[in-house]
């Protein structure tokens, strides 16, 4: 389509819209190609906000966009190719990103949109942290809808690339769709290797025309000197950080799109719990809007593996801060700077978010993985360890000391938070199992326990020279204007900062070597112990064909405890395969325990004693692990493990009127009822005459016995207390039950009585009478046995 130079932007962006209902996507990307290579910034500046919306979709979810989310390469090639190339970083849309930001446009951005805590900070009149936000707020005039922010063009489109991620709904189950091979988590891994380079610098703004010179765009705003981004934001540095002209450092300007780039992604992805309502409100039981999704998780998982390999690849003489000089570049600067200045306390309270709230289901392996590759930066460091001979881990180098240091609370607070996750999980499934294991594979690592515990000490080290100051305080530097805050030489003082800023002055350190945590261990320990006694009583049981033993029960010939085999885990899914993982996982999670706090052989040992064998000396299963209350047995906590996890369970019986108990899946429901109607007219009518069949003390008495009156009550194996009191109860008279005949075992035996007669030419009746009297052949039988028995009993 063409259009005239001389056209007016509102027939532009009418045209655009008209050509997004009409034309097939692949020409509408080629048109946008062509109006942004012909078109003035003038006129492109009023389609630029339509156009981003397009592509991403409204900020309520409402308008899906391009639907980046679900664009896979294998299912649509082509749109995903197109849609990949259109919005590459050196691609047309970034094209006029640029083109834009030269003429230093804006676009209002609301504030209602943004991530809650941000959003209160502003309506309640007190500016966010984060230097992303200053100098944006536009207040309304009276009147007005509502707060927004003026973006510059990069940011507008930022702020709508992170967002998407949030605001639209999520990708439905139905559609399977893998995350990783989605354009959306693709487009997020080329802007973080573009904008956040491991190697050289971040390449210049594309030329705005061809054989034109590149723009310069510089943000709005100059750029700020990296002091002005501490962990919290002093009062001095918001009031400067307000100037409208600030001598920053022209080459500051070079990177001011990858601090852009990395500030709207951790504020759109992580800034969803504030700080200060994580401290007031440290309870399971408090709720906040915002509840993350699998996917959400893996694209922030994502940015931490691309934040570590941007942060170490400094250069060896750089990458301390005591190497520091005013000749290091911006971007070096930033490296050192960008985990534990923009990342560190938005992850962990998003971190602790998720321990506590995330659903006790193999979803949380997601989070579990993003947790973990936090933690071990060393694994995308340039260097290349070589992995020894006999498998065995390799040792986590001294030069990691510090970031353990600074990062205990990820450590160890979040460990504990994991153990108590895991003391809740069933175990048995092979993909929890896989999870224990994970995290004890890691925290296994040679040295890494030592240097944990290193950092712990210094914590726990006297305040000798730290004054009194509030925890927000800490990381506030001696002078504003120079580049870089001094360094820190007291270890101690790193580590206690790092806590109180993240947990308050009053926040009660729990060692996570120390006895209560231990305590957890040996606890999971033992419930390790007893998921690998489970899978191994679920494999037996379960050893035999499910088609063939349903096929049995249904005709009443098998067991028909619904109780036989344990529905509580997918082991049934995956058969003897997923039996063979879980107890391998386990195996080595016991060990890598045993490990990480030293526990001795003879510790494991006594857990495993005192679990006991799930049977007894003669092979009956035991009960589950209980109290006598006045009310009878009550529950242990480990009861109750035992019976979710199908390691042991109680013999249950019924108890009442056998004619009266529930209509079992092996009868015919309504041959059972017109049975039980039949044979109640017939008792009936007939109760005196059985009554005195059933009291006469000669044959005819114990034979009518046998076939008229149940076992008594007082027979059975009683468990329940108020079972004992019922079987004081007078026993019912005798009476007539044709229940048997509802029974698909009965009918199927007898068509196959009557199809084996057939084959010896004996008719239905001659059949009938003979099964009849066999019937009564057998009964005088074990009449005879019951009399004879009552009399052995005497």
């Amino acid at each position: 389509m063409a259009f005239p130079h001389l056209q007016q932007p509102s027939f532009l962006l009418a045209s655009l819209k008209a050509d997004s209902i009409n034309k097939p996507f692949a020409q509408r990307c080629q048109d946008l190609v062509k109006v942004i290579e012909d078109f003035p910034a003038k006129e492109l500046h009023a389609i630029f906000p339509w156009l981003v919306e397009s592509i991403f979709g409204s900020l309520d979810g409402v308008l899906v966009g391009w639907n980046l989310r679900c664009l896979q390469g294998r299912v649509s090639p082509v749109e995903y190719s197109i849609a990949m190339e259109f919005l590459d970083p050196s691609g047309p849309m970034m094209k006029l990103v640029y083109k834009l930001q030269a003429e230093d446009y804006s676009f209002d951005f609301p504030v209602s949109c943004l991530p809650g805590p941000v959003k209160a900070s502003i309506q309640e009149n007190v500016l966010p942290d984060s230097p992303l936000y200053h100098n944006k707020i536009q207040v309304p005039p009276t009147g007005g809808l509502g707060l927004n922010l003026a973006l510059n063009p990069f940011e507008y489109y930022m702020f709508f690339f992170a967002l998407s991620l949030i605001s639209q709904k999520p990708v439905p189950m139905s559609l399977h769709v893998r995350t990783s091979d989605c354009a959306y988590f693709i487009l997020v891994d080329r802007y973080l290797s573009w904008f956040l380079p491991t190697e050289g610098s971040v390449p210049p703004p594309l030329a705005s025309s061809p054989g034109g010179s590149s723009p310069s765009p510089a943000p709005r705003t100059p750029a700020m000197p990296f002091a002005s981004y501490g962990l919290h934001t002093s009062l001095l540095k918001r009031h400067i950080s307000h100037q409208t002209s600030v001598n920053a450092d022209p080459a500051s300007h070079e990177i001011w799109r990858s601090e852009t780039l990395l500030q709207v992604f951790v504020e759109m992805w992580l800034h969803h719990y504030s700080l200060e309502m994580y401290q007031k409100m440290q309870s399971p039981h408090a709720k906040e809007s915002f509840t993350p999704t699998e996917e959400h998780v893996l694209v922030v998982r994502l940015l931490l593996k691309h934040l570590h390999a941007f942060a170490n690849s400094l250069k060896a003489d750089q990458a301390s801060p005591s190497t520091h000089s005013h000749a290091t570049s911006p971007l070096e600067e930033f490296k050192r700077a960008a985990v534990p200045r923009f990342v560190q306390q938005k992850l962990y309270v998003f971190l602790q978010h998720c321990f506590g709230h995330w659903p006790l289901d193999a979803s949380f392996r997601a989070v579990l993985e993003m947790w973990l590759s936090y933690l071990q930066p060393w694994r995308y460091a340039p260097e290349k360890q070589v992995q020894s001979s006999d498998s065995q881990p390799r040792c986590v180098s001294e030069k990691w000391a510090p970031f353990i240091q600074e990062n205990l609370l990820m450590y160890t607070k979040l460990f504990v938070s994991f153990l108590n996750r895991a003391l809740r999980t069933d175990l048995v499934s092979p993909k929890n199992a896989l999870m224990v294991f994970r995290v004890a594979k890691v925290f296994a690592q040679p040295n890494l326990t030592e240097m944990i515990q290193k950092g712990e000490q210094l914590f726990l080290e006297p305040e000798l020279i730290i004054p009194h100051r509030q925890h927000r305080l800490f990381t506030v530097t001696s002078s504003f204007l120079s580049p870089w805050p001094p360094v820190v030489t007291d270890a101690s003082f790193k580590v206690k900062s790092h806590v109180y800023s993240l947990e308050g002055q009053d926040y009660k350190y729990t060692p996570m070597f120390g006895p209560g945590v231990r305590t957890l261990v040996l606890r999971l320990a033992q419930l390790i112990t007893q998921a690998k006694q489970t899978a191994k009583s679920i494999s037996d049981q379960c050893a035999e064909s499910p088609a063939s033993r349903s096929f049995l029960s249904w005709l009443g010939f098998g067991a028909t405890d619904p109780n036989s085999c344990y529905p509580g885990n997918d082991l049934d899914e995956m058969g003897q395969d997923s039996v063979r993982k879980t107890d391998e996982y386990l195996e080595k999670a016991l060990e890598y325990l045993r490990q990480i706090f030293r526990l001795s052989e003879a510790q494991l040992a006594q857990l495993t004693l005192a679990l006991g064998n799930t049977r007894d000396e003669n092979g009956k299963q035991q009960l589950p692990d209980c109290i006598v209350g006045e009310e009878g047995l009550i529950l242990t906590p480990l009861g109750r493990y035992q019976i979710i996890n199908g390691l042991r369970r109680f013999e249950i019986e019924y108890q009442g009127d056998l004619e009266l108990q529930p209509i079992r899946s092996y009868e015919i429901t309504s041959l059972v009822r017109a049975l039980f109607r039949l044979s109640s007219a017939i008792n009936r009518r007939f109760a005196g005459q059985m009554a005195a069949l059933c009291s006469r003390n000669d044959f005819l008495g114990s034979f009518c016995r046998y076939h008229l009156t149940e076992p008594a009550l007082s027979n059975r194996h009683l468990l329940s207390p108020v079972g004992r009191r019922q079987a004081t109860s007078p026993a019912r008279g005798p009476r007539l039950s044709l229940r048997f005949l509802g029974s698909y075992r009965t009918l199927l035996l007898l068509l196959l009585a009557f199809f084996v007669s057939s084959l010896f030419c004996i008719g239905p009746l001659p059949c009938s009478l003979l099964l009849v009297l066999g019937y009564l052949l057998y009964a005088i039988a074990m009449t005879l046995l019951t009399e004879r028995g009552k009399l052995h009993q005497l």
